[in-house]
Order: C-alpha cells, then structure tokens, then sequence
C-alpha cells in the first residue's frame, strides 16, 4: 500500500509567486495569442459594486451576481440565476483572463467573487489571492502565505488539495493543511485571527471549505486513513474561539447526543451507540472524519452533513455498526446538538464514507410538499431524505452497484451482498463501486428550474483483500489491498442529470476519465464541468448535448463558478491543475506500475500521464 507522499518541498517567497504569475501570464500570452486578453471591464461600461456589502451573508446570497461560497448558497445548489450566457450562445464564450497559481498539486477549489474581486486559494501551500475583476488580465491585490508546516504533507491522504475558501461580513475563511482555521480582512488580506483546531502528529489535517452561518465557523479534520477521531467544531465568526465540538465516534456527551436526539430508525436509536457498536476502544482510533460539505437551513437553524469512513478499512478489525461513521447527522447550529441521525453504510466494507453533499430543495412527493435534502452517495444511491426528521424518502441507484443490493426503506438499513463482502486474506475481485464509490466529494448541483440533479462522478470497479493493519498516530491505518479499475462498459467517468423525485436518470455522458470536477448549473440551462484531461465544457442542461468546450492547460478537478463581472456581464471561471486522490499519478509523480499505488487509484489511471501533465492556473470565460 502505497500513500502519496511525495510533495513539492520548497516554500517560495511570495515575491517569487507574484513574479511567476507574471511571467506565466506573459507566457500565455506569447503562446496562446488571446489568453491575457484585456478584460471587457473598461471605465465607460463598468458597474461600480464597490466593496461588498458589511453584511454579506444575508445580502449577498440574493445576488446572482457574486459567488460568495464553493456551493453558491448555504441549501449547496451550485445554480445561478443568470440568464446571459445560455445554449444559443454558449458557443462563443472564450478566455479572457489566466491567472497561474504558482503551485503544481491538484486544485479543487472554487473560486469565489465579492464585488469587484475574485479571491482563490491553492492547495498546499494555501496561497490566497485577491484578483482586481476591474482591470485587464484580473492583476493581484494582495497575496496571503499561510506557511503551514511542511510536515503536513506526510500525513496528508490523497494529496494536499484545498476545497475552497468563503466570504462573510467583511471576512474570508479558510482552513490550512496543517489544521489550522484562519480569517483574513477581505479588503487587505491581513489576518484577523488564526486558530489551530487540530495535530498533524495525530494524523490530522484539513482540506475542506469551511461553512459560515449564523457568526460561526464550521471546520471538520480530515484523516479517517490515520486512525483518527473525527469531529466538527464550531467557532466564533469574530473571534474563532471554539463554540462547540461534535465528535463523531464516542459517547453521547461527546457526540453531543441528548434529550431533543430522535432518530427516525429503531437502528439509530439507543444509548452510546458511539461506543458500544465498537470494539473496545475502538471508537478511539476509528475514523469517521468531516472533509466534505455542509449545508443549512435558516429556518430551522439546523445544519446537515455525513461524517466519513470508520477505520481501518479492514472491517475484520472493528466488528459492528461503527456508529457514528459514515453517517448524516442534522445539528443545530447554536449547540451542536443532534437532532436526528442515519447512519448510510453500516459497518462500512469499502470505504463508502459518507462525506458527499446534501443539496435542501422543496419538493411535491406523491402530491405533498416536503423539506428534503437530496444526497447522491458514495455507496451508489441518491438518497432524498425528510430534512425535518430523517425518514428516507427514496435511494435509488445511479450507476452499477454490486456491492449491495438496496436500501431497506422500512428499516433504513443498507442490504449487503455477501458475495462481495471482503474479509481478512481473501481476495475479493469485481466490487463496484470501487473505493472512492459511485461519487467522491466532487460536488452535484441542482437546478430548480428545471427540477434536475447535475452528478458529475465515476465508473469503477475493484478488487480487494482485506490485511492487518496496526495503529501508531500519524501514520497510515488502513488495512487493505486495493486495485481499481473501469467499470462495466470501459469509460471511467460519467456526467448525469438526474431527477430527484421520480429517481431516475434523465440524460447521462460518458466520459474516459472519471469525472473528479464540480459542477454548476444556471437559469439559462447551461451546466459547466470539467475533465481530468483538461476539457472544460458547457452541456446543455435539458438534453445532454455538449454546446461548448475549451482545451485548458492541466486536468480540471476544481469547482467551476459564474458571476457577474464590474461591466454588468456574465463570466464563467474554473481552476485547472491535475491531482486529488484520482490524478495523484500525475500530481505525486507516482509510478504506473505499482498497482496498489494511491490506494489502488493508480491502476485505473496508468494512462493519465499521457493525456495531461500538473500546473495550476485560473481560466476566466465570458461571451
């Protein structure tokens, strides 16, 4: 078993990164004739927007003009209201503007717009950047190196990617590599406060997007392939003082599990599940980390989100449920205390951690309106769940699942196939989906104008074989043998509308590679991906039909956003730059004949070398 663990190791002086920016852009330019093209942004047609607003969560959220968030909104729908740039003329959109990032691992990240400046973050290092929207070729404002400790990158799984940082009241918040949650003035980028959350020594890091909502902070550790204890915190908006702290293995008082807790499923119920679903002390070293998405709902003030794998993979090593792993829990936001909680994948087998995102929509249900969360999974099935109490509505599946045979509606229960179930010393072939499942955290969106489901994700399979795994903090805790490789009918990847309420599939695109790009989908029925070879494109949300794509310079795992530029125009913006647990061949520079490379991924991208090569850049595109 290898782990990705070789990384860029020299820390440039921020004077080097501005230069290289520079000479980047230059560069372009010479190559690619239109690529540093002088923004449309001129002084007779700008829009002044100014700063934006003291108050931004609430006053920017209405605005489809700027993108204040990865997920758009805090229900995590990824769709924009703007109507410019649509299927009769998505055709035109080219480059306007490039940025180079100065860093070379696997950008998945969105960027995001508040008034008139676009601000990105890169993975490791966790370089942030404010870019002036109201002059050509989009010129720096400032620049913000965090220096995290070098040593973060040894324990990071899956390379060292960052999922994006976010705007509030003034502020941008972001997490480092090596856990530590930051604020920076948004104006000036100096740092307001800097709060270390989490070990390295541990096994800890963090690669995920905060949520900001009602003054707090929301932040969870990555490293359920170390032996940690995974957990959420809330911090203090102005201050980034702890507020609380949710575990998710444990005892109730540490899962903050109490009086107002009711689980809609009888196998949800009961006192210190957290434990006794364990073996002894398990629930110490057994995963259930927080590095996706989560969503909230004002009205209720409860925030919704799953917890991750349980460790080691080798489920022979932890009989029982594994609660609170791999797991949806609904919180309130004030205390952190559980309302409700469904375990997904009991006693999880194959690395179905549970970390993926849950989109809120109102939907009409045989004829009634219900508050949901729809939730397409990493064990294969798109859920949509009672948000008020937790009953699953419906899971259906949305690829090829052999690894399970359904969703037990009246019991919640996942069904087994014991067929495929892997054990100590077997090899067990043909398990799909493979690790990274049906979908990863690469994000869906939803449009409700239309009613549909965007999914960008895989198709693949896998073989495994369960070994011993023994535990000393920071350092790997696995426990399996794993070699992935393309699903039935050969293509890796695939992008699919879905509609959540019938449960099936509308249209789907088979793609070569897996599909390890966001998505986002406007009001002018255009959706937007990307693949890991490069292709950014423009689908046409209705039917299918790729209107529009465009060759950038490295593999697009990133998360693609669009807003409304200084001149009152409509722009679409993506970061380019290969890496992430898919493309760590390329990023890590990992040999293609070791099978069990990257946890197995390297077996199914052996071919990834030869359709893309590492180097993180911003594209902007507008008509």
């Amino acid at each position: 078993m290898v782990f990705v663990s070789q990384y860029d190791s020299v820390r440039r002086p921020a004077s080097w990164l501005v230069l290289a920016s520079l000479l980047a852009a230059l560069l372009a330019s010479l190559l690619g004739g239109c690529k540093t093209e002088a923004s449309r942004s001129t002084g007779s047609t700008n829009v002044e927007r100014g700063a934006a607003p003291a108050n931004g969560e609430v006053d920017l959220a209405a605005d489809d003009g700027q993108w204040v968030r990865p997920a758009k909104d805090l229900a995590s729908t990824r769709f924009s209201g703007l109507t410019e740039i649509n299927t009769t003329n998505v055709k035109n959109l080219r480059v306007i503007a490039t940025f180079s990032t100065g860093t070379l691992r696997g950008h998945e990240a969105a960027p995001i717009v508040v008034g008139n400046t676009m601000y990105i973050i890169t993975p490791y290092p966790n370089y942030v950047y404010a870019l002036d929207l109201t002059k050509p070729g989009l010129p720096t404002k400032w620049m913000y190196n965090p220096k995290p400790e070098l040593a973060s990158q040894g324990v990071a799984c899956c390379d060292v990617v960052n999922r994006g940082l976010v705007y509030d009241n003034g502020k941008l918040f972001f997490n480092t590599l090596d856990d530590h949650t930051i604020a920076l003035d948004a104006a000036t980028g100096k740092e307001v406060w800097n709060t270390k959350v989490g070990d390295i020594n541990m096994g800890e890091t963090i690669t995920m997007a905060p949520l900001v909502a009602k003054g707090k902070v929301l932040v969870g550790d990555s490293g359920g392939e170390m032996g940690v204890r995974g957990w959420l915190k809330a911090l203090d908006a102005t201050t980034g003082t702890v507020v609380w702290t949710a575990y998710h293995t444990g005892p109730d008082k540490d899962v903050l599990i109490g009086p107002d807790f009711k689980p809609f499923y009888a196998k949800d119920k009961g006192k210190d599940l957290g434990v006794s679903s364990w073996p002894p002390d398990g629930w110490k070293i057994g995963g259930g980390t927080m590095w996706g998405w989560i969503s909230y709902d004002s009205t209720s003030g409860m925030i919704f989100y799953g917890s991750a794998n349980p460790g080691p993979w080798n489920p022979d090593q932890r009989p029982g449920d594994n609660k609170w792993t791999s797991t949806l829990f609904a919180r309130k936001i004030d205390d952190g205390q559980a309302v409700w909680a469904y375990q997904l994948t009991q006693h999880d087998l194959h690395d179905y951690d549970g970390i993926n995102e849950q989109i809120l929509a109102d939907l009409t249900i045989n004829g009634a309106k219900r508050a949901v969360l729809i939730r397409p999974d990493r064990n294969g099935y798109v859920y949509v769940v009672d948000r008020k109490t937790g009953e699953v509505i419906s899971a259906n599946p949305y690829g090829f699942i052999n690894s399970t045979t359904g969703v037990d509606l009246k019991t919640g229960a996942l069904q087994y196939n014991p067929e495929k179930a892997t054990t100590l010393g077997k090899v067990v072939r043909e398990i799909c989906p493979a690790a990274p499942g049906m979908k990863d955290w690469q994000p869906s969106a939803y449009s409700p104008k239309l009613g549909l489901l965007f999914i960008p994700h895989q198709n693949l399979c896998m073989d495994e074989e369960g070994l011993s795994a023994n535990y000393i903090a920071g350092t790997p805790y696995v426990g399996m043998n794993v070699k992935m490789y393309p699903g039935p009918g050969g293509n890796r990847g695939v992008f699919q509308a879905w509609n959540p309420v019938t449960g099936k599939e509308v249209w789907s695109i088979k793609e070569d590679l897996p599909v390890w790009s966001g998505t986002v989908v406007t009001a002018g029925d255009v959706a937007f991906y990307g693949t890991m070879d490069g292709w950014f494109k423009a689908v046409d949300a209705r039917t299918g039909n790729i209107l529009w794509q465009f060759k950038t310079g490295s593999g697009i795992i990133g998360q693609p956003i669009t807003y409304k530029g200084p001149d009152g125009h409509q722009y679409v913006a993506v970061l380019s730059g290969i890496g992430g647990w898919s493309g760590a061949i390329v990023a890590g520079g990992l040999d293609a004949r070791d099978s069990s490379a990257a946890l197995g991924f390297v077996n199914a991208m052996k071919d990834l070398p030869s359709k893309t090569t590492k180097g993180g850049m911003l594209y902007v595109f507008a008509l």
